[in-house]
């Protein structure tokens, strides 16, 4: 059976065989992109809206990676790790482990981004368990994504005020 192809097609590869995560990968990051640009409108700090301008673009520009090569700079990845480190930093005594996903509208969102950040990191080795070639660099500036929104995460909720909520699970002890 031949598959129908649009003239509308939005994509290019968005009839690219199932087992071939590199659309996959792209669509997480295009939406990761546009969740930190819809993240940004949700702050007013300018500084921290410069900076997510700049982690937008950084997204971006992972997001041709599987399909042609990684053009993130040690450099960014520095200044990545940097500003997780702050923002650990700034939001110290906030949290233990874990925290209900709660609070502001802007903590909410970078929350969401966390969770993405994982996705991403597991689609990442989803595609080098089929014997592709991953740089490790990659895989490491996915991980430090979601460090980065976790600790903004918190960041955000005590620019607003809002108190975080332990969580404590019932499985992991």
């Amino acid at each position: 059976m031949e598959l129908y192809r649009s003239p509308y097609e939005a994509y290019p590869f968005l009839s690219d065989e199932s087992d071939d995560l590199r659309c996959d990968f792209e669509l997480l990051t295009d939406a990761m992109a546009s969740r930190t640009g819809l993240l940004r409108a949700q702050v007013e700090d300018p500084a921290l809206r410069e900076e997510l301008l700049w982690v937008c673009e950084l997204i971006y520009n992972i997001n041709p990676t599987l399909r042609t090569f990684f053009s993130v700079t040690e450099a960014e990845i520095t200044r990545l790790k940097a500003a997780t480190e702050r923002l650990e930093r700034e939001c110290a005594g906030r949290c233990g482990l874990f925290v209900l996903t709660q609070g502001c509208q802007a903590a909410c969102t970078a929350h969401i981004l966390r969770v993405d950040a994982k996705r991403l990191v597991r689609l990442i080795y989803r595609h080098a368990q089929q014997g592709h070639s991953v740089p490790p660099a990659l895989i490491d500036t996915a991980n430090l994504l979601s460090g980065y929104f976790f600790r903004l995460a918190l960041k955000l909720n005590a620019l607003a005020g809002v108190e975080e909520i332990p969580y404590a699970s019932r499985n992991y002890k």
